[in-house]
């Protein structure tokens, strides 16, 4: 993602400067960035979670803007908050915006008063078993339970009879604490096989904003995406219109602003509801970039600075249909284990319809301490049938050895009969493995 930042700064004429921890001393991103700075060792509370030694790399080398891009500090309130205080621009919404849909209580609050569908649940963070129990009998089962400052999967359980449910409450609270910093959990109730469908949504400081069309990311593992897609083979016209108008409606109730993503789940009926907002660029916006024609990060950049959003809903079409793969350091075949290493071969697929955003090169070694993605090959064709055979002969051209990555997953995904149909949920990958075996 630093990387796709730097090369939209270098195309409007703007000055970067990348921040790496010791063992990032190699990757591009420091390359290609006109400056430099190391902010500390591999662990991420002494160099990516460092704020202290962010803000003084940006005060030594005058920036006059952060972009945080996803992860680590994106969605951080605190963090907007010291940027503000230092006059320094944060490159996304404010840190009111994050503060209130970071709060996934507050964030499904926000968006019923906005008349937006939201699932079934518990109206406060649930703290008892006793609490929990209630509310289930109230929903029914199954249930889930969920980390009010959750995300990513962590601080979630599925939960299908109240032993389950007692246990799952006390592990879902010990796991948000370790990874949020707050026990805080609530409820929903679970639905079944759903689609998961976003819309991505930019805002200025003005007041305007528009929505710029769904991604599927139905395809995920133990709630991380693994595939995304746009159009939905889901959506037909009048769903798309209505999801969009919520999602924008749901941003205009916080004045939100910058780049953001409504997240919802959409039943077996086609009803949708409402699950969370991501306050930050997505890994996936480079499909929504291929079928509309818009850089979504010169976008922030602009908005940040004040520039108004130029484009008024009727302005946004879509051009076909478009694909990105997740390619990770993982072994599919071995309960997708994280596999870091040295890269001794890496050829690249190329053509019309395919654009890969990596950090990875021949001789990189991929390191243990942070997340195993180490790119994204977007495929965009005239439609669906044709992107994923573009993306079937990009992943036939793809090498990287003598890691393990999930090329050979996505290659078996690319190749399925209910992936080509656009028949499939969110236990795709589960069923998936289970019929392999």
């Amino acid at each position: 993602m630093a990387l796709r930042i730097i090369r939209a700064c270098k195309e409007l004429g703007i000055r970067t400067v990348a921040v790496y921890s010791q063992p990032d001393i190699s990757s591009l991103h420091v390359k290609y960035a006109d400056e430099a700075i190391c902010i500390g060792s591999a662990a991420s509370a002494n160099s990516y979670l460092n704020i202290p030694s962010i803000i003084s790399a940006a005060e030594i080398t005058d920036v006059e803007a952060i972009h945080p891009g996803y992860g680590f500090l994106a969605e951080d309130a605190h963090f907007a908050e010291i940027c503000e205080s230092c006059k320094i621009k944060f490159i996304g919404p404010t840190p009111e915006n994050i503060r209130r849909m970071g709060d996934k209580m507050a964030a499904k609050d926000s968006a019923k008063k906005a008349g937006v569908p939201t699932i079934p649940g518990s109206k406060t963070v649930v703290k008892t078993k006793e609490e929990a129990l209630k509310v289930a009998k109230e929903l029914g089962y199954p249930v889930i339970v969920k980390a009010a400052a959750g995300g990513g999967g962590k601080g979630m359980r599925i939960c299908h009879n109240d032993v389950r449910l007692i246990s799952a409450l006390l592990t879902a609270q010990r796991e948000a604490e370790a990874a949020f910093g707050n026990p805080a959990v609530y409820m929903e109730k679970f639905i079944e096989k759903p689609r998961h469908i976003e819309i991505q949504i930019l805002g200025d400081r003005h007041g305007h904003i528009i929505h710029l069309g769904e991604r599927d990311c139905t395809i995920q593992r133990r709630h991380q995406k693994l595939i995304e897609e746009t159009p939905s083979p889901i959506l037909d016209d009048k769903l798309r219109k209505k999801m969009g108008e919520a999602a924008v409606k749901c941003a205009k109730s916080i004045g939100y602003l910058n780049a953001g993503t409504v997240e919802f789940l959409v039943d077996d009926n086609k009803s949708f509801y409402f699950m969370e907002m991501n306050t930050r660029i997505q890994v996936e916006h480079p499909i929504t970039e291929a079928i509309t024609g818009i850089d979504l990060i010169k976008e922030q950049l602009r908005i940040a600075f004040g520039d108004r959003v130029h484009y008024k809903q009727d302005d946004i079409k879509f051009s076909g249909s478009a694909i990105e793969c997740r390619i990770n350091a993982e072994d599919p075949d071995n309960d997708f284990m994280p596999s870091p290493g040295r890269i001794t071969t890496l050829n690249l697929p190329g053509g019309r319809g395919v654009r890969l955003d990596t950090h990875a090169y021949c001789g990189y070694e991929i390191s243990p301490y942070y997340d195993s993605m180490i790119g994204k090959l977007i495929v965009h064709g005239k439609n669906r049938t044709e992107a994923i055979s573009i993306c079937k002969r990009a992943l036939d051209e793809f090498t990287i050895e003598p890691i393990k990555t999930t090329i050979s997953f996505h290659k078996k995904v690319m190749n399925n009969p209910a992936f080509i149909r656009g028949k499939f949920s969110t236990d795709f990958i589960e069923t998936l493995f289970q019929k392999a075996e």
